[in-house]
């Protein structure tokens, strides 16, 4: 089944033969774009998630949920301390960088925490976390974080909606 035409509904039942429409629907979502980082023996390593909501005010926690099958999940589904950098409109370089490389921190302004996580620089948030507890969730993880330290400034979003990014920005 295809889309074509904007009025055109697709009902459908979620099963392995169509993956790609489930995909797609979930792609209807807009969401932000977020990096998650930590330190590694490997050295500073970072993922794109744009799987990530706040969940709690007391306890300030938030949640993301890396993809099992992403070759960096082994870095994040133990690690103790993390950051979740929320990307600003301006920063859609560094989103496509960590996309395909999870050492992408070349020509990008960080500096390291006393826990050894990369937090980037000139994010709109960044939330610097403690794991607080995990659960499965099929083929991701469901990570909680409570947030040690946040940090935010004025800026533009960087979205994605239907496998694109874009951008949100205020009236």
């Amino acid at each position: 089944m295809t889309m074509h035409n904007t009025n055109h509904t697709v009902t459908f039942e979620p099963d392995s033969d169509n993956t790609r429409l489930l995909r797609d629907a979930f792609g209807r979502f807009a969401t932000g774009v977020t990096v998650v980082t930590t330190g590694t023996d490997d050295g500073p390593v970072g993922i794109t998630a744009n799987s990530f909501s706040s969940v709690s005010l007391e306890p300030p926690l938030v949640l993301w949920m890396p993809d099992k099958g992403s070759r960096r999940f082994r870095y994040f589904e133990t690690a103790e301390h993390y950051a979740i950098h929320v990307l600003s409109h301006e920063q859609a370089e560094v989103c496509s960088g960590f996309a395909r490389n999870a050492h992408a921190f070349d020509r990008l302004p960080y500096r390291t925490d006393e826990n050894g996580v990369p937090l980037i620089e000139n994010c709109l948030a960044r939330f610097e976390c403690r794991r607080y507890a995990a659960y499965e969730g099929g083929d991701h993880l469901i990570v909680l974080g409570r947030v040690l330290q946040a940090e935010m400034r004025t800026g533009d979003a960087l979205t994605f909606f239907a496998g694109k990014l874009g951008q949100i920005a205020p009236k």
